[in-house]
């Protein structure tokens, strides 16, 4: 199985197009066809659905397409890993991380590390913990920046602790549930979590580790942002970092409720897969990044 022909079936999945993909890769049209159909051959099967307005992936191209990203990570990892232990530091490094990250430690890293190590580029992904995980077991992230879980399998990430984070109960301005001085008074409230589904998010662990019925979710959210317009815009309760809810935008809009339990402890960390935590710029990232933490803390106590 050729490297060529698994990049001709990404770029004519990816342009939907046959003319668009061998365009892509500079290419004549029958050159990436015949590509094409030699993968058809070799795995005796249909890779693409082809019509009058272009091509499609059948289940089976899907399933090579997936694999075929994976490999060409991998490969361009392989590549940036080789030269920079040969001492060129030139690459890719590309950085999945909660808002809080990048709000805090994001830019003075960037600051250091660009100066440093102006030949590799840098890409960051902003984006929910959990998505970040997903993504960094694929390999489609090098590092990921974000509370770390407490249940992680053992040996699967090497982890960098960097700062602790305070999670405070956040409301609208003005609204009577800032009122409330106990974690039980808003059970009943209309909570906003934070993640994939009402069984995980931050909120149900804040209760549960008072030994309080989590309370139900009543609306999803998978970013800040939109964390910020429910809450702002309604008569909802949520968690955010303090560091984010004393920002000065979203001050204007939201209230810290005072809750006699105080704030919900986490840690922001680092991880990073085992395999490529011997790439010298990962390395060198996590150590600019403990160099920004150092400076910074978690909040109130």
């Amino acid at each position: 199985m050729k490297l060529t022909s698994l990049r001709a079936l990404v770029a004519a999945i990816e342009e939907g197009s046959l003319r668009s993909a061998a365009r892509r890769l500079g290419v004549t049209q029958p050159a990436l066809t015949k590509l094409i159909r030699e993968l058809e051959r070799e795995l005796a099967t249909t890779l693409l659905l082809r019509s009058t307005t272009g091509v499609l992936a059948t289940a089976q191209g899907m399933v090579l397409y997936e694999r075929a990203l994976a490999a060409e990570r991998e490969l361009a990892q392989a590549v940036d890993q080789i030269q920079q232990l040969g001492g060129r530091m030139a690459g890719t490094l590309t950085i999945g991380a909660v808002p809080l990250a990048v709000m805090l430690l994001i830019p003075e890293t960037v600051r250091t590390f660009g100066r440093e190590f102006p030949q590799i580029q840098l890409r960051v992904v902003e984006e929910l913990y959990i998505a970040q995980l997903t993504r960094l077991r694929k390999g489609e992230v090098d590092i990921a920046l974000g509370p770390l879980p407490e249940q992680l399998p053992a040996g699967e990430f090497a982890v960098e602790t960097l700062m602790p984070i305070s999670m405070v109960v956040v409301v609208s301005k003005g609204n009577p549930l800032g009122r409330a001085r106990r974690l039980a008074e808003l059970g009943k409230a209309p909570w906003v979590y934070t993640g994939s589904g009402p069984e995980s998010g931050y909120a149900r662990l804040y209760y549960e580790r008072h030994g309080l019925e989590p309370p139900p979710a009543a609306a999803l959210v998978n970013s800040t942002l939109g964390l910020l317009s429910m809450l702002a815009g309604g008569n909802c309760v949520g968690l955010m970092p303090y560091q984010i809810a004393m920002h000065p935008m979203a001050q204007q809009y939201l209230d810290i409720v005072p809750v006699a339990e105080g704030p919900l402890k986490l840690t922001l960390g680092a991880l990073a897969r085992t395999d490529t935590a011997l790439k010298p710029s990962v390395r060198h990232f996590l150590a600019h990044l403990h160099r920004a933490a150092h400076h910074l803390g978690g909040g109130p106590a």
